[in-house]
Formats: C-alpha cells, structure tokens, sequence
C-alpha cells in the first residue's frame, strides 16, 4: 500500500516547495524507497502551454508530450526518474475533465459540486500514481495556503488524510521566516498564522520546514513547535544554500527529515546512500575552474524561462569540475549587428528555444559571430532555426532568407510550418511535442558526442526547415547531422571546419541530470574550456 506525502507552502510564493518536494524525493530514493512526484497547481489554465515566460518561467516537458509546470524538471534531475502527464494537473484541467462527464452524462440526474466530484477528480489524479511498484507518491499543492482557487486542492488531500488513515500521509508544510534587520530577528508570527489557516481546513502539518536566511536557533524552533503543533524534532530548517540547489537534499539529511519521514510511515530502510549525489556537490561547489558561456535570448532578464537550460550546463560543467559562468545577454540588444564585448570575452554561444519575431536579428548576429570567429556554438529549437537562417544569407548566397514564422513573404523560406500543423486552430498542446526519435549521420560530431546512432529526445516546436533547400544548404557546407528515421524532418546540424557548431531542433537541457549530465552540453562546455584554455595560452 502506498503512503503520500503532501507538501504545502505558506506566507509568500517562490519559497522553493519544487525544490524541497524534489529534494525528498531524492532522500527517499537513497533510502531504496520506490517514488512518484506529482504537482497540482491551482491556476484555470489547462497547462501552462500558451502562458508567457513571464507568468510562469519555461514550460517542461515530458516524454509523453505533457507540457507542464518546470517543477517537473527539478524532480526529475533530483530523482532521476522520468514524469509523465499523470505528474502534472492544474485546476483547469479538473474542471475541464469533470465538465466533460457532466456532459456525457457520466453523473447523469446529481447536481455538480466543488464537492465531492471536484474533490474526488483530484483525489483520483492522486491516487492513480500509486501504483503497486510506488512505496510514496509526494504530492506538491502550487500556490500559497489561503489562496481561494487552492482550497478544492487542500480539501482533498484533507480527506485523502481521513480515508487512508494518518500513518499513511504525512503533511510537510513549508513556510518562511523573515528577518527583521532593524529588530535584528527572525519571525515566527508569518509561519503561526500560515500553520493555523492549514488547520482552520482541517490539516495538521507532521512537519514544518522553515526557509530563512539565518539559522533559527533552538529557542524559536521550541517557539515555532509549540504555536504549529509540531513535535520539536520536526521543524526543520532550511537556510539559503551558498553553492547550489543540489545542496538541499543534504541538508535536510543532516537534519533527518527522511528519517521522521520513515518513523512516521513505521517503515524501516537501510541509511542513505548519498556518495555519488555528495560527490556531485563536490563537483559544483569546489570546481577546478570556470568557463564563461553566453546565453543570447529573448527573455535574458528572467532566468526562470531558461531554468533547465542554466541547470544542464552547470551539469556539463560539473562533468568537467568546472564552474559555469552564465553570462545573459538580451537579443533585442544586438538587433543591429553590434556585438557587445561581453558576448566577444565568453568561451562559449548559446542560442536557446523561443517563438516570435522580437530578438530574432539578434540571434542570428550572435550566431554568425560564432562562426566567423571559431566560437564554440550551441543552438537549441529556434536556436536551430536561426543557425540555418543565418547560414542561408552569408553562407549559401541566400539573401532575405527567413522563417515564414517571423517573415511571411521571405524570398527564401529556409525554415516553415510544418505540414501537419498548418490545419491547427487550437493553440494549447498542438505543437510537436514529448520525446521522438532521431538517426544520427555516421561519422558526425553528433553521433561521436551520443556513442549511438538512434536518439531520442524531446520536443516543442511548430516549424522545421524547409526541405525544398536541403540540398542548397549542404552544397553550401552545412551538415545535416541528425534526421527523423523517415528522412522528413532536420533534427541537428553542424559545420565540421568550426571547432565546435552544433544545433538541435529539440530540448536536450530537459533530459540533463546532475548525475547523468547530457552529453550534448558536457561536450560544449568541454569545447568551450579548450578554447578558453587555448586562448589563456
């Protein structure tokens, strides 16, 4: 029978629920428990598809072709294990799903309520997860304890509580304490009054986890047991890690959450086994030293819409013991050609994924200063897309050249609609989306970097290149590297006289793990360490 933790946050958002959901999922693993993750956010949106960077950081996405909340890339780098479309739900699509019943007459004569049938969808969306394989399924309610379109959310895992029995579901409630610096102190008053909320629905927390930037100290933890309900042992602290975010399963070890966890449940494992995650902290808080990677892309300022990006190239730098320098440079910055210094002092380009005309210039002046200058080059999704533009008009004698997404009457449409998408109306989940497969050219630098000559990788895009001007584009020098096994759709490219020019029309940063870095990445920041090793010389 499978237990569930419930990891619920209080006071503010953005207190890192994903990370410490994650970051259990890892200790329970190193116990040799069998896990599920799963986030529940409490938005209307059916996913977070067609929602601005802006509102939500990147959207992640899954093997299956489930576009999700980018939680779901920290727990499978933290894990280790795949997710799927049952890891993630939104209160959109509870609604959406109960809604269509209601329509088919699957509650046929009963009225419609928040509950039990809203209630009872999520709680099935919970419970489907616990498999007969699953020891814990963690559960991460989104959102903040008090928020109104969170309560259906809370209300069940209240009842799901009730009806599997308490040894059997733990609350773990996150909450945050601020320092006062003209008191100089923390305070317990914003965590109270969170805590009580939670039991005014109906939820005891089994533990508490307090993020702060100070050490708590033993008379608040005293303090904060006694106004929350929780045994003192069970309130956790979780300062600010100085290296990386790797560092939290550590640190709540060192605290022995997993072991309150384990006695709650009355399971007994063997100690965890942390070497190899420990030693990969090694790798990134002691590196050997650094490479200085520039990222070109349209949302430069907000690192969340790069998140698994930023975090697979710190893996590949790991592979290396070498720290990496995430210089953000805004493609709307170079729109007229000039490349600004900090771009000519990096080791290494990449252009990540994106949609639409705004910073496209940009890119693609980005992309042909790598070129032309033996810059170590890495394009992703649009990133591809700009490589064999730019290619095209100062390669291939292409002039005008163009995607047909960004300039519809482009003389030369090196990149367009794909052909199944050019009957699509509906924009949410229509893209070629989740893992397909990929031959690799024998002999390329794509197929050397895998060791293997049949990949697959993820996906998110509408547009491909244009195969009407494949054969120009390889006359021209240009190396179709990697092809879908049907021969129809360019996945990879490269410039075999570059030192290192690869681009992708898929998402490898979402199949990066700290401890399986891809190999994609630790290959071009290998690239970029020799130049910068060459240049130091």
């Amino acid at each position: 029978m499978a237990k569930y933790i419930f990891v619920t946050g209080g006071v503010v958002s953005s207190l890192g629920k994903g990370i410490t959901a994650a970051s259990i999922g890892r200790l329970l693993i190193a116990r040799g428990l069998r896990i599920r993750m799963l986030k529940m956010d409490p938005y209307l949106n059916v996913d977070p598809g067609t929602m601005s960077p802006y509102q939500h950081g990147e959207v992640y996405v899954t093997d299956d072709g489930a576009e999700t909340d980018l939680d779901l890339g920290h727990y499978e780098r933290f894990t280790g294990q795949p997710t799927s479309r049952a890891s993630s739900v939104s209160s959109g699509r509870i609604y959406w799903d109960v809604l269509q019943k209601e329509r088919r007459g699957d509650y046929l004569g009963h009225t419609i309520q928040m509950i039990p049938h809203i209630t009872d969808e999520i709680k099935s969306r919970v419970r489907a997860l616990a498999a007969p394989d699953v020891d814990v399924v963690v559960v991460e309610i989104g959102g903040t304890v008090g928020d109104i379109e969170g309560l259906t959310f809370l209300e069940a895992i209240r009842q799901i509580g009730l009806e599997e029995g308490r040894d059997n579901v733990m609350y773990v409630h996150m909450t945050y304490l601020p320092f006062i610096r003209a008191a100089g102190e923390l305070k317990t008053k914003p965590s109270q009054q969170s805590v009580a909320k939670l039991r005014e629905i109906g939820i005891i927390p089994d533990a508490l986890v307090c993020r702060s930037e100070t050490p708590i100290g033993e008379d608040l933890r005293r303090k904060l047991s006694l106004f929350c309900n929780v045994p003192v042992h069970a309130v956790i602290e979780e300062l600010d890690v100085r290296h990386t975010i790797y560092e939290v399963p550590l640190v709540l070890a060192e605290q022995g959450l997993d072991e309150i966890i384990l006695v709650h449940f009355r399971l007994a494992r063997p100690g965890a086994k942390l070497a190899p995650w420990k030693a990969m902290v090694e790798a990134l808080v002691r590196p050997e030293g650094t490479v200085k990677i520039g990222v070109v892309g349209k949302y430069s300022e907000l690192p969340d819409a790069y998140k698994s990006l930023h975090e697979a190239l710190r893996h590949g730098g790991a592979a290396h013991r070498q720290a990496v320098e995430i210089v953000r440079i805004s493609a709307e910055d170079i729109e007229d050609g000039k490349i600004p210094d900090e771009l000519k002092q990096v080791d290494g380009i990449l252009v990540p994924g994106g949609f639409g005309k705004r910073g496209t210039e940009g890119k693609i002046a980005a992309i042909r200063y790598a070129r032309e200058n033996g810059v170590p080059f890495f394009g992703i999704c649009l990133g591809l897309q700009c490589a064999v533009i730019e290619y095209a008009r100062h390669v291939g004698g292409l002039a005008g050249a163009h995607s047909t997404e960004i300039e519809p009457a482009t003389p030369h449409p090196v990149v367009c609609l794909m052909e199944e998408q050019e009957k699509v109306v509906d924009l949410g989940g229509s893209m070629r989306l989740g893992a397909w497969p990929c031959a690799l050219k024998p002999g390329s630098l794509a197929a050397r970097i895998y060791g293997a000559e049949q990949i697959s990788e993820r996906h998110r895009h509408r547009y491909e290149v244009n195969n009407r001007y494949r054969a120009q584009l390889e006359a021209a020098g240009l190396v179709l590297s990697g092809l879908s096994p049907d021969g129809h759709l360019v996945e990879m490219v490269e410039i075999p006289a570059h030192p290192w020019f690869v681009a992708v029309q898929f998402h490898p940063e979402l199949k990066s793990q700290p401890l399986a870095p891809h190999p994609l990445f630790r290959d071009f920041i290998g690239a970029a360490l020799a130049r910068r090793q060459s240049t130091a010389g």
